[in-house]
């Protein structure tokens, strides 16, 4: 058993943050271990004043705690002081304990269920990310799992010495940024595309060893399909310095654009094709049909493609943002990489982002980095992604298996606060369409609503059971037998 004394959400992950640390401590521990986690009753938040006496919004609390059920985290309350003039409180806890008790057949002896798992270790942060290490190590992990959450895509917390372990349960390792790794685990990752899995990696993977030291060569270049050049273009960090501070004004030009029977890429900086439907793109680019080119702003490592590899977005260096007069392309095109895809030899798939767009999602939260961190994903994974779950609204999901069903918490995160506390009221969300797909199969057409306490219906297609959930307020456990 592990006591967890981690009481409220920051504003940046968010609510999302308790299911993560769910599945970062039992990735460390093994999911059989229990870990109850002290939640606070009373006004607590990062970012916010504490008002020791005074009661936190219920809404608040419940999103909390029902995010650390999703990451098997059990609940264990606690008030400052005896006596309280404030009795608000004391009407929060009990319907959420009650329900946990009342489910606890589905909310323990499980095992998670996902394709996708983001690699991290403290090492990386202790000796890579030093004194800058939310910049350098916390933003690009924030990133990723956001994008991840933000996708409905669930998703493994990984330790670096553990990725052999993980191997045959997942089909992709994400690597935001995680510069120190040991030649072991270079190895071990090595080892996991050898045997068909796909990689996403960022930035600076690797090229440092596990103590922070600057190797001479990267040991991971062949695996991304690159060669490293050891030098930066933009900054990793974000200033602000007034309308007319230009140097992180930069963008991404998306290439290659093929036409029908045009064999090759569109040129650098050639118009796009006609609105004729003769004109396709990487299933990559999938969503930027409309566009040629991505605000950036961050930092690009910079390498050059091997052969075998394809450049899908370059680098368009800094030009002024004001006087609007002068606001124009100096360089319109490069030919410096920022996304480099190839097929493995062995069946997976490699993308490779040498712009920290991870970073950049964490820092800016913008649709367009969004959107290429999760294609990036997606192609990687091959299909293989268990959940697919289609609605308006936030949603953070995390798939379980038991004997003969599975397990999967929605955990409803729209709200007018979802980025600054507190929450003042729940907004409900529906219908949303969800299929669920076992790797073993097996799952037949019996769905029930945990929350709503009600069955519905649900037809299974080959193997993919697929059904309706008509609302969701804070969460919904629905058990598929």
């Amino acid at each position: 058993i592990v006591m967890a004394d981690h009481q409220s959400r920051p504003m940046v992950p968010g609510f999302r943050q308790n299911g993560e640390a769910g599945k970062l401590m039992h990735g460390l521990l093994g999911w059989d271990k229990l870990i109850p986690e002290s939640m606070a009753m009373y006004q607590h938040g990062h970012g916010q004043p504490v008002f020791r006496v005074a009661s936190k919004p219920e809404p608040e609390v419940r999103l909390w705690a029902v995010e650390g059920f999703a990451g098997s985290i059990q609940p264990w309350w606690h008030h400052i002081g005896a006596y309280h003039d404030d009795r608000r409180q004391y009407r929060y806890a009990a319907p959420l304990l009650e329900w946990h008790e009342k489910n606890e057949d589905v909310l323990f002896n499980r095992t998670p269920v996902a394709s996708v798992g983001v690699v991290w270790s403290q090492e990386n942060t202790d000796f890579f990310g030093r004194d800058d290490a939310r910049v350098r190590v916390a933003l690009p992990f924030i990133g990723v799992t956001q994008a991840l959450t933000r996708a409905r895509i669930p998703y493994l917390v990984v330790h670096a010495d553990q990725i052999a372990e993980y191997a045959d349960r997942l089909a992709v390792l994400v690597l935001p940024n995680v510069g120190a790794l040991s030649d072991a685990q270079c190895d071990a990752i090595r080892g996991f595309v050898a045997g068909g899995g796909s990689l996403v990696a960022t930035g600076e993977t690797g090229l440092y060893d596990e103590w922070g030291t600057r190797r001479t060569e990267a040991p991971l270049a062949d695996v991304f399909g690159v060669a490293s050049r050891g030098a930066r273009h933009g900054a990793e960090a974000f200033t602000v310095a007034g309308f007319d501070s230009w140097h992180q004004h930069s963008y991404l030009r998306l290439n290659p654009e093929i036409r029908a029977g045009v064999d090759g890429p569109r040129a650098p900086g050639e118009p796009s094709a006609p609105e004729s439907g003769t004109a396709s793109r990487h299933e990559l680019l999938a969503g930027f049909d409309e566009t040629d080119l991505l605000p950036f702003g961050g930092a690009l490592h910079v390498v050059e493609p091997a052969a075998g590899s394809t450049v899908l977005a370059t680098f368009v260096p800094p030009f002024p943002i004001y006087p609007p007069e002068t606001s124009w392309m100096r360089v319109p095109t490069t030919t410096v990489p920022a996304l480099v895809v190839r097929e493995s030899g062995a069946g997976g798939r490699v993308a490779y982002l040498a712009a920290d767009i991870d970073r950049t999602y964490a820092r800016d939260n913008l649709p367009d980095h969004f959107r290429l961190l999760e294609n990036s994903i997606r192609w990687a994974a091959r299909g293989s992604i268990p959940v697919s779950v289609r609605g308006a609204g936030y949603l953070d999901c995390h798939l379980y298996e038991q004997q003969g069903r599975a397990v999967l918490h929605i955990v409803n995160l729209t709200n007018t606060e979802a980025w600054r506390g507190a929450v003042h009221e729940l907004i409900p969300v529906g219908p949303i369409e969800v299929s669920v797909r076992l790797p073993g199969g097996g799952l037949g057409g019996n769905v029930e609503l945990r929350v709503a306490e009600r069955g519905i219906d649900a037809r299974v297609t080959d193997g993919a059971v697929s059904f309706t959930v008509p609302s969701i307020l804070d969460h919904e456990v629905i058990v598929v037998t």
